[in-house]
């Protein structure tokens, strides 16, 4: 009966040990983009219901929609918004940008958990070549009135795309394009005085579609693959991803910046695309989530940094019927606006996310003449796991007592 016992009792602990465990494990570094160029998408409780049940807690808007901010209140949902390009001119008065987080942003906080403000989309290189002129002061004005508010902890930052860099391949010859130099010091300079981010939309699907002979399809889905060894640094590389991520890490350096985290804001793969639109098929838009989803789940990082697990939002959470351009952009999404599957990429395989620590953030206003500072990432969670799974094996050896 004793025996028994104590083998009941360490099932049970060996249950708890691991439902622990697994909330540690989960995949803190994940998001999606919650796009709605649509006319037949879902409401948004309901959006927030799919996102739970995903146990997905980390999702971007591309805009401050008050019915989403209201949906999501009291939620678990840590959520990114979006100032919109067309009115980015506007926030460049100290003003404007100070009413716009009053009327836009304050009256859902705290209940609803805004980590982020992304100030415009793709503006370094937007086809308004006059947006990149109010970008920096938008962002700064931005912070400076959240900072008022009591809300510093809040990040500021843009989304670029890879068209930023001039050089991109290898990833050590990573380098800014000249022309967009100066407003991009004064970007990363902000980035580091506050400790924010810089996010990156990252489709190595675009470098495939162009050139599909030249480029091996596993190592853009991130399949078994031979990949690169960057001839410079050594490093080798068995996805695209992370070698754009590196690109950006490099092309900071040499701007003169260090401890700048490079996060992802959007990556993803079509499920659907027009004739001249290479690999735009449900598998390999199956396979790339799903390895992506994998490499999450095992908070990697690049192998420039391969200790800072990469944090990525994932493109896009439904298929969007009204966007416009080639067949590919209305089929970016995971789900059908019905909340179907466009395909399975394996979202079971999540576990519960512990709560991630808060970002670190500048309590002080900002100018243009401050100094660059650095960041760290910290680790957590190793001994709670390591203390559990000793006590099991204390209760496994009472078994042979």
């Amino acid at each position: 009966m004793a025996t028994t016992t104590i083998g009941i009792t360490y099932i049970i602990i060996l249950v708890a040990c691991f439902l622990s465990s697994s909330s540690d494990i989960g995949v803190e570094s994940f998001g999606i983009n919650y796009g709605q160029v649509a006319n037949n998408l879902p409401e948004p409780e309901k959006v927030l219901t799919l996102l739970t049940t995903l146990r997905i807690t980390k999702t971007r808007i591309y805009d401050t929609n008050p019915d989403i901010l209201r949906s999501f209140a009291n939620s678990n949902m840590d959520l990114i918004v979006t100032v919109e390009n067309e009115i980015l001119s506007q926030l460049d008065d100290p003003q404007a940008a100070s009413q716009w987080v009053s009327t836009r942003i304050l009256p859902y906080l705290p209940e609803t958990k805004i980590s982020g403000i992304q100030v415009g989309n793709e503006v370094f290189t937007d086809d308004d070549t006059t947006l990149i002129q109010h970008l920096v002061p938008a962002v700064i004005n931005i912070h400076n009135a959240l900072t008022k508010a009591g809300y510093s902890n809040i990040q500021v930052s843009t989304p670029s795309s890879l068209a930023v860099l001039d050089e991109s391949y290898p990833p050590s010859a990573g380098t800014f394009k000249a022309e967009i130099s100066t407003i991009m010091y004064q970007f990363l300079n902000f980035l580091s005085t506050t400790k924010t981010p810089f996010w990156i939309n990252a489709y190595p699907y675009f470098a495939y579609k162009d050139e599909p002979d030249q480029i091996p399809l596993d190592y853009v889905l991130f399949n078994p693959n031979s990949g690169m060894v960057d001839p410079n640094t050594k490093l080798r590389y068995d996805n695209m991803l992370y070698a754009m991520v590196d690109a950006v890490y490099f092309a900071i350096a040499k701007m003169g910046f260090k401890g700048i985290e490079v996060r992802v804001s959007e990556t993803g793969w079509p499920s659907k695309g027009d004739v001249d639109e290479a690999g735009a098929t449900p598998q390999n838009a199956a396979t790339y989530n799903r390895n992506l989803l994998r490499r999450q789940m095992a908070n990697e990082g690049t192998p420039l940094n391969p200790r800072m697990r990469l944090e990525v939002y994932l493109f896009a959470l439904f298929n969007e019927d009204l966007k416009p351009g080639p067949t590919s952009e209305r089929n970016y999404g995971l789900f059908q606006p019905d909340e179907s599957m466009t395909y399975n990429v394996g979202f079971s395989a999540l576990a519960t996310t512990s709560s991630s620590s808060s970002p670190s953030s500048s309590s002080a206003s900002f100018s243009l003449a401050s100094h660059a500072t650095h960041t760290k990432v910290v680790h957590k969670g190793y001994h709670q796991s390591f203390m559990c799974w000793m006590f099991v094996y204390w209760v496994i050896s009472a078994l042979y007592v």
